[in-house]
């Protein structure tokens, strides 16, 4: 539906020597269907957590190199669940005549060409499109002896 400036529908209205009571009446009448259609409009944002789906094609982490892909999911739903909401989303996208010229054979497809609205429906939003490398932490700092450090010797 377009948008129409208040002001233009004014000056119009009063173009047509309508009594300016009248006027402002109409006025705070479309205010009103305004702000009913506004919320209307808007569904409460989702709140969404982020997972990171990782390609290990044989099932190897250790000192491996591996890539993957950022995605979002609400924050209630398990992690877990990511994986199905792909392949559900890839289905959807291959009933489609797009689907059905290049269908979605992989996640790393389903990430990189699936419309949008086809993952939202599954409630996956993908982050990156295309993958990611995954960097391995053993989660722990290094000790640092307190004294002079480098920059300290630098500065002397």
């Amino acid at each position: 539906m377009p948008k129409v400036d208040l002001d233009l529908v004014k000056v119009i209205l009063q173009r047509h020597e309508l009594d300016v009571r009248q006027v402002a009446r109409i006025l705070e009448e479309i205010n009103q269907e305004l702000a009913a259609m506004i919320d209307e409009e808007k569904p409460p944002p989702v709140k969404k957590q982020y997972v990171m789906v990782v390609s290990d094609p044989r099932g190897h982490l250790d000192g491996k190199d591996f890539t993957g892909w950022v995605v979002q999911i609400p924050e209630e739903e398990s992690a877990a669940t990511t994986e199905d909401r792909l392949i559900r989303a890839a289905y959807e996208f291959n009933t489609t005549p797009k689907g059905r010229r290049l269908p979605a054979k992989t996640i790393a497809e389903v990430c990189e060409h699936v419309a949008g609205r086809h993952l939202k429906e599954q409630l996956v939003w993908v982050r990156t499109k295309e993958p990611v490398y995954v960097v391995t932490t053993r989660n722990k700092l290094p000790e640092v002896k307190l004294g002079k450090t480098s920059r300290d010797q630098d500065e002397e």
